[in-house]
């Protein structure tokens, strides 16, 4: 008997720790009964306090001990337990991390048909071996792939290849369906009846590129894909395929990568695809201006057309309102790209999308900022015009709806307080509250005590009198 053990109370206290591949690669798609052997096995590892012995597992989970041996037989042959003997019966554990790169036992009948028609496929033209044989075991076990849907895959490779092809070929293709939930024949037979389905399609974009072979099966899938899921049109991808074939290092996987990225600009039709191209120099020259602009630099200004310029333009900006966002941005310290998409992102906000807007509105700031200058005049405040008094002078003008005469009246009750802004906007909202709407009411009603304003926190952030600042001022409270 050990001189130190668990109590059975602190082991059923503890924990169990489960594998995530386990959960991921294992538990889904085993027999539930099968998990139950298994977890409450592992629950066993870790304690030599329980009767451990098959009767007893058996009637805990309330099994029979022939369901107990056949849960372990199935646990031994995915590589995660090995059975050392029978009678009595005992069984190891295997790290699970071990388990990927472990040589696992089948039952020898159960890949025999397979093996047969597998070397069938080949029809003479090479030998599979058993290292081969091997990894077509791991590829289905892994991802519980139907074996007639391998098959089904080895003889569209070896058909379209025409030529001894390679295991790591057929497994490549395989790998890829499965990983886009592709497992069964009737997945595979109906991938493979939509490459023939569109077998026209791609002897024409193949005869387009000038290319005299068949496609081979990871071609065809990229062509599907424009063609169904990326929804390009036949005489679209027949357009791009003849103004792209006589680049010498083109392949269907280099042209995949430039219809991709004209997917991804929403660039669907040829006239748009053509429009582009046409632009396309005009978009770099843009890029190195506007990067030059903001003191930033982009040896691949690719990534600045497709992820910044094209955005802009197609939002509806104008290349000198673009320029001109750019020199703000370097005037106020912001240096990236992301900051100034944040700036443009404001302009979009407001309808600001050309230099002509961009001009009106800055005349209205200017104008508003004059008004207000003037008010600050009269009220004996010597300082630039902030954000808070443009907040202000816009809430009392177009919300509030004060005519300049009220204003104007306004302004000489507040002057010579000790806080004129804080008590002119008290006075106003009391004429708005009361319905006050010209200078005579608002001689008959009697003003508010200065006592009754609350003292002013305002500091009176102030900004530079340069024109061009005063817009972009008023553009940063704008929130994105």
């Amino acid at each position: 008997m050990a001189f130190c053990k668990y109590s059975t109370e602190y082991i059923a206290s503890s924990k169990t720790e489960i594998d995530n591949i386990f959960i991921n690669d294992y538990m889904p798609f085993a027999d539930p009964q099968h998990v139950v052997v298994y977890l409450y096995g592992l629950y066993l590892c870790n304690s030599t306090s329980f009767d451990n012995t098959l009767e007893n597992f058996a009637r805990t989970l309330n099994l029979s001990e022939e369901d107990i041996i056949l849960a372990f037989e199935y646990w031994q042959e995915q590589g995660l337990v090995q059975i050392l003997k029978v009678e009595p019966l005992q069984v190891t554990f295997i790290p699970l991390k071990n388990v990927l790169s472990a040589n696992k036992l089948y039952k020898p009948d159960k890949y025999a048909l397979f093996n047969q028609q597998a070397q069938e496929l080949f029809k003479g033209k090479r030998a599979i071996t058993k290292h081969e044989y091997e990894e077509y075991y791991d590829f289905l076990e892994r991802y519980h792939f139907e074996q007639e849907a391998l098959l089904m895959i080895m003889q569209y490779c070896i058909e379209t290849k025409k030529s001894a092809v390679g295991y790591n070929y057929i497994l490549t293709v395989a790998k890829n369906w499965a990983n886009e939930g592709i497992t069964t024949s009737l997945q595979v037979e109906e991938r493979l009846k939509a490459f023939e389905e569109s077998s026209s399609q791609i002897k024409e974009i193949f005869s387009a590129l000038l290319i005299k072979r068949p496609a081979y099966v990871e071609e065809r899938a990229i062509i599907n894909k424009w063609l169904q899921d990326y929804g390009f049109s036949l005489e679209t991808l027949l357009h791009i395929c003849k103004k792209n074939k006589k680049k010498s290092y083109l392949s269907i996987e280099k042209l995949d990568s430039i219809i991709t990225k004209y997917f991804e600009m929403k660039l669907l039709s040829i006239q748009e695809i053509d429009s582009f191209e046409e632009t396309k120099q005009s978009y770099y020259d843009l890029a190195k201006e506007i990067n030059r602009n903001i003191g930033v630099y982009y040896e691949n200004l690719e990534v600045v057309v497709e992820n910044y310029i094209i955005k802009w333009i197609n939002l509806g900006f104008e290349k000198e309102l673009l320029l001109e966002i750019a020199n703000y941005c370097f005037k106020n310290s912001i240096r990236t790209l992301e900051g100034m998409d944040r700036t443009v992102t404001k302009f979009y906000k407001l309808g600001l999308l050309s230099l002509p807007a961009f001009n009106q509105y800055m005349g209205q700031i200017l104008s508003d900022d004059s008004k207000i200058k003037t008010i600050l005049s009269k009220l004996n405040i010597d300082r630039n015009v902030s954000t808070y008094d443009r907040s202000n002078y816009k809430i009392w003008t177009q919300e509030w709806k004060i005519s300049e005469e009220l204003l104007e009246y306004a302004l000489t009750l507040a002057k010579g307080k000790n806080n004129p802004i804080k008590y002119l906007a008290r006075v106003l909202a009391d004429y708005r509250d009361k319905g006050i709407k010209t200078v005579e009411e608002a001689k008959n009603n009697q003003p508010i005590k200065e006592s009754q304003a609350t003292e002013s926190n305002f500091t009176g952030r102030s900004y530079s009198k340069e024109e061009i600042n005063a817009l972009f001022q008023s553009i940063d409270e704008i929130d994105v």
